[in-house]
């Protein structure tokens, strides 16, 4: 009785183990670096000077305050020995003021160009993510990991380039 069922068990462990690997060979997995198709993409340099385009005004605006800035500096280094008292409190003033009135127009610019690129960086993403799909449905995928997440994985499973041809011709 008891050789049958030790007999009996290695069967079932044998009979598991064989279903496992037959269930795991069944499985067809790709991998893909999402950042790498994301920097690589033609679309992300259009989207920048998109971006920049729309902000240009705002932009100049910041950048012409801080060459003032960085000219009244300049000039009370080079002028202070000659300068009174006044002259150099003044000076200053205006370059604390430059300074503010440039921080608070930078800060939403800078916030405002963030959030513009997040959200047209989601745009891509959601593109990206279209094309996983699409491969992986198409050439039998069941998984699709994401790079950097796998140690290793064979360059046959890597599905980054196709996913880039792919989202490359999409406008």
């Amino acid at each position: 009785m008891k050789s049958f069922n030790k007999a009996l068990s290695i069967a079932a462990i044998l009979g598991m183990s064989l279903v496992s690997t037959v269930a795991s060979a069944a499985q067809k997995v790709g991998v893909i670096d999402v950042q790498l198709v994301l920097q690589s993409l033609p679309q992300v340099a259009v989207i920048e000077q998109k971006i920049n385009a729309e902000f240009q005004e705002q932009i100049q605006e910041v950048t012409a305050m801080r060459e003032e800035g960085n000219f009244l500096v300049e000039k009370l280094q080079r002028e202070a020995a000659t300068m009174s008292e006044a002259q150099k409190t003044e000076l200053q003033q205006q370059i604390a003021t430059l300074g503010q009135q440039m921080q608070q127009k930078g800060q939403p610019l800078q916030q405002n160009m963030q959030a513009r690129t997040a959200e047209e960086r989601n745009k891509l993403l959601g593109l990206i993510k279209q094309a996983i799909d699409g491969i992986a449905a198409a050439e039998g995928y069941d998984m699709v990991l994401n790079a950097n997440s796998v140690p290793f994985a064979k360059d046959e499973y890597d599905i980054s380039q196709k996913v880039l041809s792919q989202v490359s011709k999409a406008n």
